[in-house]
């Protein structure tokens, strides 16, 4: 999970990623702490600025967005929608921003997507895709940039994501509670300490989180010099090919997904281990269910990693 985040952070276009697990794993504190650790963005490039307000000055900086979508928002709510008081009191139409303009340069993210309706969640994919807004209310038009990381969470066990839906998420990981009892003692442990002395636990952890930090910022500056050569580009379709991923759109995201983590470690060239450890987390929401075959996504995608290892 912390993985994806990351390469999220590097690599916007990769699409968002998709969190499904148990309850209580800490699925929306580790997106809630990837925003906060994120160096501020400026002013002038986050959030909606509306047409006759004072720009933001050339130095501003905010924290990075983090929007939280409920499971109960209208789509007027998501989109935004006419400003009725405005209209109502002064006769004129003003654009009312929602929640996607809100979140532009920063992260989105929805608990229990499962739950979210249909429509909304297709139109939040439209817009994460295309990075812009486009309204149209009452003779109002207004279109605006809507760049964002798309974060969903949810619970299995409450119902699934349609799988077209699922498919447009770049990036898929499932969270599963520790079955390992040092694992368990040791959160029980940092959970412990943050509650009793907050800043005493985060000063220990800060040297951790400024390497992180620039470990990101130096994903982002080295993205563009990463080189996929075409025997790359061959074994990600090849791969694709093998585990019968429908559509394009799998591979294309394992390029993204092989070239974000290779700029995060500092490379400038996609290797085979690159693909290996990004593939399960692009592909395993893009398979078909076999109906002979009982064995989870993530095993397929490695058998066929170690068949085309071995050809």
């Amino acid at each position: 999970m912390k993985l994806a985040l990351l390469l999220a952070a590097v690599d916007a276009r990769i699409g968002g990623v998709m969190v499904f697990g148990d309850r209580g794993t800490g699925k929306s504190t580790a997106v809630r702490a990837l925003a906060a650790l994120l160096p501020p963005v400026s002013a002038a490039l986050a959030g909606f600025h509306a047409e006759g307000s004072a720009p933001p000055a050339p130095k501003a900086t905010v924290p990075v967005p983090f929007v939280d979508l409920p499971l109960g928002a209208t789509e007027d709510r998501v989109v935004g929608a006419l400003d009725l008081e405005r209209a109502l009191g002064a006769g004129v139409k003003a654009f009312e921003p929602g929640l996607l303009a809100r979140a532009n340069g920063g992260f989105l993210y929805i608990d229990e997507v499962n739950l979210l309706e249909d429509h909304i969640v297709d139109l939040l994919l439209d817009v994460a895709a295309s990075g812009e807004n486009v309204v149209e209310r009452e003779g109002l038009s207004v279109r605006h940039p809507a760049r964002f990381v798309l974060v969903g969470s949810g619970n299995p066990e409450e119902g699934e994501l349609r799988p077209q839906l699922l498919d447009r998420f770049g990036l898929s990981v499932e969270v599963r509670t520790p079955q390992d009892l040092a694992s368990r003692v040791e959160i029980l442990k940092r959970c412990d300490a943050f509650e009793r002395t907050p800043v005493d636990f985060a000063e220990v952890w800060r040297a951790a989180e400024k390497k992180t930090l620039k470990q990101i910022a130096r994903g982002r500056a080295g993205l563009a010099k990463v080189a996929m050569s075409d025997a790359m580009l061959a074994r990600a379709s090849g791969l694709c090919m093998a585990v019968g991923a429908d559509g394009l759109r799998g591979e294309l995201t394992l390029m993204r997904a092989a070239r974000a983590l290779a700029a995060l470690e500092g490379k400038l060239e996609v290797t085979p281990d690159h693909i290996a450890r990004v593939a399960p987390l692009a592909l395993r929401h893009r398979l078909r269910r076999g109906v002979l075959d009982e064995t989870g996504s993530t095993v397929r995608i490695e058998r066929a990693l170690d068949e085309l290892a071995a050809a």
